[in-house]
C-alpha cells in the first residue's frame, strides 16, 4: 500500500493568483510561452515580476547631500563634453547604411 503526503503547498509556492483572460490573450500567452519552452504559470510570473521590479525602480527617491545635489544639477546643465572617438563612430557609414552611403551628420 502506498503512502500518501498531504497536498500541503511547498515552502517556496506558498500563494496563488488567478487571471480571468479573454480566450484570444490565453492564446497569445500560451503561443509565447511555447516559443521560450516554459510553462504558461512560468512565462506570466517571470514577465509579471520583471515588469513589477521596473515600476518600483521607477519609484525610487536618490537623497543626497545639498553639496552634491548642486554638484549633480550643474553637471546636467553644463554642455557635453566633445568626444572625438563617439562623433567619429557616429559620423562614418556603417554596415547598417549600405554601400556608399555616410551616416547623417
Amino acid at each position: 500500500m502506498r503512502k500518501t503526503k498531504p497536498n500541503r503547498p511547498s515552502a517556496s509556492k506558498a500563494t496563488k493568483v488567478q487571471l480571468r483572460l479573454r480566450p484570444a490573450q490565453k492564446a497569445v500567452l500560451v503561443r509565447a510561452a511555447n516559443l521560450r519552452q516554459t510553462t504558461l504559470s512560468n512565462f506570466m510570473l517571470e514577465n509579471a515580476y520583471e515588469a513589477a521590479q521596473k515600476v518600483l525602480a521607477e519609484q525610487v527617491d536618490i537623497v543626497m547631500p545639498p553639496a552634491e545635489w548642486k554638484a549633480f544639477c550643474k553637471a546636467l546643465d553644463s554642455p557635453p563634453h566633445s568626444i572625438p572617438a563617439l562623433k567619429k563612430l557616429l559620423t562614418q557609414a556603417s554596415v547598417f547604411d549600405g554601400p556608399g552611403k555616410a551616416a547623417a551628420q
